[in-house]
């Protein structure tokens, strides 16, 4: 049966609670209900938001992937409620983004799966990144080369070596990621990362690893023995 939040019990309501108890003890549908607000005339903020969760299967990763359209879609979410969801998800996903600033030297794969993953782990497309370290293995620069569609994307690998030259890197790790969620390089994968680790030979700038990122797991070639 449809209760009010405003009939609930003070520590049950979502902002009361937040005030009481912090914001840890509240779930995510309960914050995500601080957010938009009010509900609809058949239920609560806070069902509204159990429901929009239901949906992505409770994980916020998905949550933050639908549309403003697709957020309208349920009863009781307007645009500018769909707007204020989409834009605390992306606030969450930039802090985090901005948390992986302090990660600056690169000690293994996950190190580099750190910092890439906010960037283009939840990409629907590919995007094939190149991290430019000095010779204390500590990220001098970081950049896009190339973005391509859901299965491939094309890498120039004299740009690749041009930026190295102009940041006075002396080693390179390529990474790229897979919106499919599948892990294992493909032949292509294979190919530009001979032919990359091969020009970098020829200009005495390590090629150290190619990393490929999915939302949640990481592939390493340096780590596989494919180097």
């Amino acid at each position: 049966m449809y209760t009010p939040i405003n009939k609930w019990a003070e520590d049950d309501r979502p902002r009361e609670k937040f005030l009481l108890k912090g914001k840890s003890a509240l779930s995510d549908s309960e914050l995500l209900a601080i957010l938009i607000g009010s509900g609809s005339r058949n239920e609560s903020a806070v069902q509204l938001c159990q429901r929009i969760l239901f949906s992505a299967n409770n994980n916020l990763n998905q949550l933050g992937k639908l549309s403003i359209k697709q957020l309208t879609e349920f009863k009781g979410i307007g645009e500018a409620k769909a707007i204020s969801i989409a834009a605390a998800l992306e606030l969450g996903r930039r802090r985090r983004d901005e948390e992986t600033i302090e990660i600056k030297k690169i000690t293994s794969s996950k190190s580099v799966f750190e910092i890439m993953q906010p960037i283009i782990g939840e990409l629907p497309h590919e995007e094939f990144w190149v991290l430019y370290l000095n010779n204390s293995n500590k990220v001098i620069y970081k950049t896009q080369i190339s973005k391509g569609g859901i299965t491939g994307t094309v890498v120039d690998v004299r740009i690749v070596f041009k930026i190295a030259l102009e940041n006075n890197a002396t080693s390179i790790i390529l990474t790229h990621n897979h919106p499919s969620g599948k892990l294992l390089p493909s032949q292509a994968d294979q190919e530009i990362t001979k032919k990359l680790k091969l020009a970098g030979q020829q200009m005495d700038i390590s090629v150290l690893d190619h990393v490929i990122i999915t939302e949640s797991g990481f592939y390493s070639f340096n780590d596989e023995g494919i180097f």
